[in-house]
């Protein structure tokens, strides 16, 4: 990516300069993944195993005897900071919505593995005990939290709903959301192990920016006269388009297994963009030949901050939210089921023998092994 950005104009806005630096953070990461790892011998005491493959992975994976345990936590992020600021300028409520982002950050990684998604719990951190005072908000986040865990058929168990004045800014709230679920019958287990030339990519559209570049989103509304109210196409805002609410893809993937199709492998489109496609280990070339339409707040996005191809689709998700590694032959099964789940997707490419890579060859886009170090 450091190369992709020496074509940048000058007053470029890149997610560097919004603060999000991976060549700071992964480092971090894969020092972490090395002292997980280490702490394996402490399962053999309970008579468990892990399943080593799932390590670096988007979940993690038990082998519990009948069926495979995986987990998972995540958080929103800034795009509550969003949420605050259209509130507060507007009046108009985005925290249902917020709370679906929350949950899908971690569903959304927990069914790359083949689970099914049993059990979410809350983690709701206020800058103050004032933030809950705000019933209309308050409640808005509880019933987008049930929707949310309706959709995709699990259980909300329970959280945790510290006041950390000091700690989170006052007048906000910080959302995590931790997920467990069964990877049952076990031949479900979706790591990459039958990844291999031949394979056709499905991508599954996203409905937006989703809950990752939204660190750059929120520098370039700084930079707009009219911030988050500048209208873009389509007859929205800014702010409002921002906070359209994180896809649930549940349901795709829980119909893929009623209908017996077998995944391969599968990717969460989230922080590092496109990229995300090299996540395997396994030295294959990933072809695109078909990319979705841009919804127009990443368009806009792009043609605000002076992004080029690379670091548009090297940053965000460009309209592909999820991405699906199937045998050729239930490729287009794969992408009518999706569409009858009312989720729109494409057979985008394939896999091939070859170097490490990421070939996008509507928009001339490749990017290397090099690319992506997050193991």
């Amino acid at each position: 990516m450091s190369a992709a950005s020496t074509t940048l104009p000058a007053d470029a806005l890149t997610y560097d300069q919004a603060g999000v630096k991976y060549d700071q953070v992964d480092p971090i990461k894969l020092l972490a993944q090395q002292s997980a790892k280490a702490t394996v011998a402490n399962l053999a005491a309970k008579g468990l195993t892990e399943i080593a493959a799932s390590r670096g992975e988007s979940a993690y994976v038990l082998d519990i005897g009948h069926a495979y345990l995986a987990s998972i936590v995540e958080c929103l992020g800034t795009k509550i900071l969003v949420a605050d600021a259209v509130y507060r300028e507007t009046g108009k409520s985005f925290y249902a919505a917020i709370a679906q982002d929350t949950i899908a950050m971690a569903v959304n990684d927990l069914i790359t593995v083949g689970a099914t998604p049993l059990v979410v719990q809350a983690y709701w951190a206020a800058g103050g005990s004032d933030w809950f005072n705000d019933r209309k908000r308050a409640a808005d986040l509880i019933a987008g939290w049930k929707a949310a865990c309706d959709v995709c058929g699990v259980s909300w168990g329970g959280g945790e709903t510290p006041a950390l004045a000091g700690v989170v800014e006052s007048d906000t709230i910080d959302l995590g959301a931790s997920c467990v679920g069964l990877v049952q019958p076990k031949s479900r287990l979706s790591l990459g192990d039958n990844l291999a030339p031949g394979n056709a990519i499905v991508l599954l559209a996203s409905s937006g920016i989703h809950a990752n570049g939204v660190s750059l989103a929120r520098k370039l509304a700084e930079r707009l006269a009219k911030g988050y109210q500048t209208a873009i196409e389509g007859g929205t805002t800014f702010g409002d388009a921002i906070l359209a609410p994180t896809t649930l893809y549940v349901p795709v993937t829980e119909a893929l297994a009623k209908a017996g199709i077998a995944v391969n492998y599968t990717v969460n489109v989230t922080g590092h963009g496109w990229r995300k496609l090299l996540r395997h280990t396994s030295e294959f070339t990933y072809r695109i030949h078909t990319v979705p339409p841009v919804p127009p707040v990443l368009s806009f996005m792009q043609r605000e901050a002076k992004l080029d191809n690379t670091e548009a689709y090297g940053t965000l998700n460009m309209g592909a939210g999820f991405a699906l590694f199937v045998d050729a032959k239930d490729a287009e099964a794969t992408a009518h089921i999706a569409r009858q789940c009312g989720i729109e997707a494409w057979v985008a490419g394939a896999v091939e023998a070859g170097p490490k890579q990421a070939v996008i060859e509507p928009i001339s886009v490749t990017y290397s092994a090099d690319d992506l170090k997050l193991r």
